[in-house]
């Protein structure tokens, strides 16, 4: 879905370097055109994030049947939480969503981009199961 959505934008952007105008075209097509461009790489984003957060809570509830024991993992999430904030990481943002814990911080705004839902959800989650 992020992919498609990327290509439109990609698309748009080509549209409007080498024409696709007509002769009767009034104009009012390229401020949609402008707006695509802009709105549809971010909502790709967001689509992504989303998915990507998806994947994290299966990875627990998979984790979580492997291993036989949900309290056991969501206890290891709360050490490793409790030592990434005792000893922040400093990473490159490029590869933060390889890590278990989130190693960035963010405000409510840089939630929305996560790769990593909340840690406090996804232990309520692991303790639930």
């Amino acid at each position: 879905m992020a992919g498609a959505i990327s290509y439109l934008a990609t698309m748009a952007q080509w549209a409007m370097i080498f024409g696709g105008r007509s002769e009767d075209d009034e104009g009012g097509g390229i401020i949609g055109a402008i707006a695509m461009m802009i709105i549809a790489p971010l909502a790709a984003g967001l689509v992504q994030m989303a998915i990507s957060r998806s994947r994290e809570y299966q990875a627990d509830a998979t984790g979580a049947a492997i291993c036989g024991s949900p309290g056991s993992l969501a206890s290891a999430l709360e050490r490793l939480d409790q030592a990434n904030r005792r000893h922040p990481m400093k990473v490159n943002p490029a590869t933060a969503q390889m890590y278990i814990v989130n190693p960035l911080t963010a405000g409510q705004i840089g939630k929305l981009f996560s790769t990593h839902p909340p840690l406090q959800e996804r232990i309520a989650r692991l303790r639930r199961i």
